[in-house]
């Protein structure tokens, strides 16, 4: 009953036009404030997406580290450990350290990972090759591959023959570190340059493990990781737990997320933040329903006073009117994701909307529509509509009105 009076008055044209007016306003403000909620979140869904995915080809699944110290041990023990586990598709031994690339006039510092030849099967890095081709060479002979912004400062060409790049890394068996004993040097060649994004192209170069482990004066079962691909992402929580259980406290499991948290966390949090500053436009378009509410119930004074004539409630005025303020949030919150979904599905087949620049590795804008997301807003708007439609329909339900002209 509550309702059918809410919907009357919803559909019911009324007799100052300023009233029909403000509901218009406040249900077209609450509409577009929906649809930009569900935009802004499905564009930054599809930016987190992207960047989990070139994450993904870059970072392994799982990374093992040790809990102190610098080095891990890999004996036949460890190795039987890790490929008991169920779901553990590859692993690859992992030797970095900072080094110092000089080129003739050009230097520059790099994180140098020497890799093993099964570092493909847990990496997707030779996916990235933009110049040369993938090739680590071997213990005697090594070679690099290098990331754009790294080989770009070092000056690497993996088209020249007459390349004079030397490694330079820290002596662990230095006395004095300020004498030259302190570095080993070594003569690379270059083999390809990799592009994934900014942030690893200027940050990582690639070389032979086996290398890397005598310039570090290492043995032969001594690394920095060991990282690992699984077979199934979304058993990864399950996998990092048991790996933990059978490696024990002497080892860190690192998921891919965890392997770089603060990126992630920003994310999470920038997007928090957008919908907090959305969520205020959306309360500071629900006074127009405070107003359109409180100018309704003014006009329906001798409706009110014949309702409680006839016996109705304070308690059955007020759910009239907040019914009017759910109507009015409702149809401007449908007519709003219906919008939002219909730009969506636009962008995600058409790619209307171009990024600017030209400099990321795509020219649109990357969407992605969760259906939590459209059950958070659904909630917001409901929230709101409480908000607004509460103090008009308690002013309704307690004013005294007279049927008196």
């Amino acid at each position: 009953m509550n309702f059918l009076f809410a919907w009357r008055y919803f559909k019911s044209k009324k007799s100052t036009n300023a009233i029909n007016i403000i509901a218009w306003i406040s249900m077209i403000a609450i509409m577009v404030s929906t649809a930009a909620l569900i935009i802004v979140l499905s564009v930054f869904n599809g930016f987190e997406g992207l960047v989990q995915g070139l994450y993904g080809d870059f970072y392994a699944d799982l990374k093992i580290v040790p809990a102190s110290g610098k080095y891990i041990t890999v004996d036949s023990s460890l190795i039987e450990k890790i490929r008991s586990v169920n779901d553990v598709k590859q692993s690859s031994n992992v030797a970095e350290e900072k080094a110092v690339l000089v080129n003739g006039d050009n230097t520059t510092i790099a994180y140098l990972k020497g890799v093993d030849n099964n570092y493909n099967n847990v990496n997707r890095l030779n996916h990235y090759i933009t110049n040369g081709k993938y090739n680590l060479g071997t213990t005697d002979a090594p070679a690099i591959v290098a990331g754009a912004g790294v080989a770009n400062a070092a000056g690497i060409d993996p088209q020249s023959a007459l390349s004079d790049l030397v490694v330079y890394l820290p002596n662990r068996k230095a006395k004095n570190y300020n004498s030259v004993d302190a570095m080993h040097s070594f003569q690379l060649k270059p083999a390809a340059i990799f592009s994934v994004q900014q942030e690893f192209d200027d940050k990582y170069a690639f070389t032979n493990v086996g290398f890397m482990q005598y310039m570090l004066d290492l043995n032969a079962d001594q690394f920095t990781s060991i990282e690992i691909a699984i077979t199934n992402d979304d058993g990864l929580n399950k996998v990092q737990k048991t790996l933990q259980q059978k490696l024990g406290a002497g080892f860190i499991i690192q998921s891919r997320f965890q392997q770089n948290q603060s990126l992630f966390t920003v994310m999470e949090i920038e997007k928090w933040v957008i919908y907090g500053i959305l969520s205020l436009i959306l309360l500071v378009a629900a006074f127009n329903m405070i107003g359109a509410l409180t100018m309704l119930v003014l006009e329906k004074e001798k409706d009110i006073a014949v309702l409680k004539a006839m016996g109705a409630t304070e308690s059955r005025i007020k759910n009239i009117f907040l019914g009017e303020g759910f109507l009015l949030a409702g149809f401007g919150g449908v007519l709003g994701m219906l919008l939002a979904f219909l730009v969506c599905f636009l962008q995600i087949k058409f790619k209307l909307i171009k990024l600017e620049g030209g400099t990321f590795i795509i020219d649109y804008y990357p969407v992605k529509m969760i259906a939590t997301d459209f059950a958070l807003v659904t909630l917001t708007v409901l929230i709101v509509a409480i908000i607004a439609s509460v103090i008009p329909a308690r002013k309704a339900a307690a004013q005294f009105y007279s049927l008196k002209s």
